[in-house]
């Protein structure tokens, strides 16, 4: 019996009824080519191999890549590595993709902004986080959990709540809750967005300090030039707000505007994961 390991957030699930729900809402059809990031002991990925046409798996566990490595199915493909590290345009050179996983809860968001930026790879995702990242996910303008999460994958999916998860449905047990999400992207931005690495800037820059107004958030991360407090009032938004108040077509308002009045203002990208 493989022992979890800790630095790999190593949490097994083990409840059919999860992997049930799991395995209906990814609708997987016989030519479809899947993904999964960490399969573990495999109790989705034997369902995918048997459902699906294709099953790429990428296994940062030396051992248990060894033992996928050695197992007979023929739609079966092993990728050993760290799925952070590993080149998804060269793996995934011929999607669309469907991606089923349960994730690594200590590594989690750093996939959301890989799927990100490779979202046109995908036709659906069914993933699990902590709830608490689900909640982020999913969340609606003026409320604690809605942030850079919620803004930049709202933009690019419609994202929907499939299952709670508890505790128990693992092995070991973690000490959180989690949630699954279905994760349908769009055919086009939900809002019109002009310079999208820059509409994440000002996204990352409007929420980097919270309890601060948009104003000052924004000035504090590289956006104080003159003639912001105008840029504010021409994107019709008070600058005496908090970002958390801002819905979609404010915030690519707001970035249209501050790119229009000082396209030499931009700040160096400050990394994907801003939360």
């Amino acid at each position: 019996m493989h022992r979890p390991k800790k630095r790999f957030g190593q949490n097994f699930l083990r409840d059919p009824n999860i992997v049930r729900k799991i395995i209906a809402a990814a609708g997987l059809e016989p030519g479809d080519r899947v993904v999964e990031i960490g399969p573990g002991l495999g109790a989705l990925t034997e369902h995918l191999l048997e459902a699906a046409g294709r099953v790429h798996v990428l296994e940062i566990d030396r051992d248990l890549a060894r033992q996928w490595a050695e197992r007979p199915e023929p739609n079966l493909v092993v990728h050993e590595g760290d799925a952070l590290r590993l080149d998804w345009a060269v793996l995934f050179d011929h999607p669309p993709y469907k991606m089923v996983a349960n994730l690594p809860y200590n590594i989690s968001s750093q996939i959301l902004f890989k799927v990100l930026e490779h979202r046109e790879r995908f036709s659906r995702l069914i993933l699990m986080f902590q709830k608490e990242v689900g909640d982020r996910l999913c969340a609606s303008p003026g409320g604690k959990d809605y942030g850079i999460l919620s803004v930049l994958f709202q933009l690019w999916f419609d994202i929907k709540k499939v299952t709670p998860v508890p505790p128990g449905a693992f092995f070991p047990p973690p000490k959180v809750h989690s949630s699954v999400l279905r994760f349908e992207p769009l055919e086009a931005p939900r809002v019109p967005v002009a310079d999208h690495r820059f509409f994440a800037r000002v996204v990352k820059g409007a929420f980097s300090q919270r309890r601060k107004t948009l104003r000052n958030a924004l000035v504090g991360s590289g956006f104080g030039f003159e003639g912001l407090d105008e840029a504010l009032q021409v994107a019709g938004i008070d600058p005496g707000r908090r970002g958390e108040t801002l819905d979609l077509a404010e915030f690519a308002r707001l970035a249209k505007v501050l790119m229009e009045a000082n396209p030499g203002s931009r700040p160096e990208d400050q990394g994907d994961n801003g939360e």
